[in-house]
């Protein structure tokens, strides 16, 4: 997977969402409109962090590479070069998968 040339700022970090399968288990080919938007995604950049209150650099809690549930409708939407990514509050990261 290619890096975009994106940086996140403060506590976002930018996931690819992963493909959904295509195919249903009866066969059925499901089109793009009929899809429900992925809930996985893979954590591609993080952003420069956040500071608590005390002015202390928060550590994230994932790492580039991590497989990561979302939540369906979080974050915004970017496109860069043809390739969908989303960007979102680390907060906005529902799990870790695996």
């Amino acid at each position: 997977m290619a890096n975009p040339n994106i940086k996140p700022l403060g506590d976002r970090v930018l996931v690819k969402p992963l493909e959904e399968k295509e195919i249903s288990k009866g066969g059925i080919i499901i089109p793009d409109s009929a899809k429900e938007k992925p809930q996985e995604a893979q954590v591609v950049a993080l952003g420069t962090g956040k500071r608590d209150d005390d002015g202390k650099l928060v550590e994230f809690t994932v790492k580039v590479g991590d497989k990561v549930l979302v939540s369906k409708y979080g974050g915004t939407e970017v496109k860069v070069e043809g390739e969908s990514y989303t960007i979102m509050r680390e907060d906005d990261i529902l799990g870790i998968i695996g």
